[in-house]
């Protein structure tokens, strides 16, 4: 089968601290809408889109993790095998970006070295209460090689944008050879499944525990 007519499924992942809006972004990536009010991830949830880039069908099926340091152990699980990831921080709050450089860490060492990160600073709405700057997240972005875009989960400013940008980086480095499809550590899987958005049952470094608390998401 050539290349023109595969379609693929891409593993993502979303890293960051607890309540920098993960849940939010993939909620106003998969279902288009917003939650004010969202229960703490404990441990990892999943969701799924099919999008289309330069027209090929990729399935993104992305695992949303939890930020608290307690559930690191089971995250660092879901860096194997996955494609992409986007680490998160929230603008209004400073010490989630002082704490890139950990999660940076943690990605580069549990994941294959041409998994593709975007840095997204969210909660772009509350300008008002901006405590990183826009310039700090880019310099930040280009010292270590990565992608860099502000988003708002709220008014989904540039989510859209952020998941497919990364895809279609992904995509570039299928079309370069850079990742075997046929290997799955790298992420990429011939062919796809259903769509939608689930929770990941479980318990231990593969599962994701089913406890949910609320949290002020965005």
């Amino acid at each position: 089968m050539g290349a023109a007519a595969r379609s693929y499924l891409s593993k993502y992942i979303l890293i960051g601290d607890t309540g920098v809006g993960k849940s939010c972004l993939l909620l106003q990536f998969t279902d288009k809408r917003f939650q004010p009010v969202h229960d703490l991830t404990i441990g990892v949830e999943f969701g799924a889109r099919m999008v289309g880039i330069d027209s090929k069908q990729i399935k993104l099926q992305i695992w949303d993790t939890a930020g608290q340091e307690s559930f690191r152990s089971i995250t660092r699980s879901y860096y194997r095998g996955a494609a992409g990831a986007l680490l998160v921080y929230d603008i209004t709050r400073r010490e989630t970006f002082n704490h890139l450089a950990s999660w940076l860490e943690d990605a580069r060492q549990h994941a294959h070295s041409n998994m593709t990160i975007m840095l997204i600073g969210n909660k772009s709405d509350l300008q008002h209460r901006r405590a990183v700057t826009y310039e700090e997240g880019e310099a930040f972005a280009k010292e270590h090689g990565l992608v860099f875009m502000e988003t708002s989960a709220k008014t989904a400013h540039n989510v859209e944008e952020a998941f497919i940008n990364t895809a279609r980086e992904i995509y570039q480095k299928i079309d370069q050879g850079v990742f075997d499809v046929s290997n799955e550590a790298y992420g990429i899987k011939l062919g796809y499944g259903g769509n939608g958005r689930s929770a990941q049952g479980g318990s231990g470094a593969g599962g994701a525990a089913a406890q949910r608390n609320a949290s002020s998401c965005c």
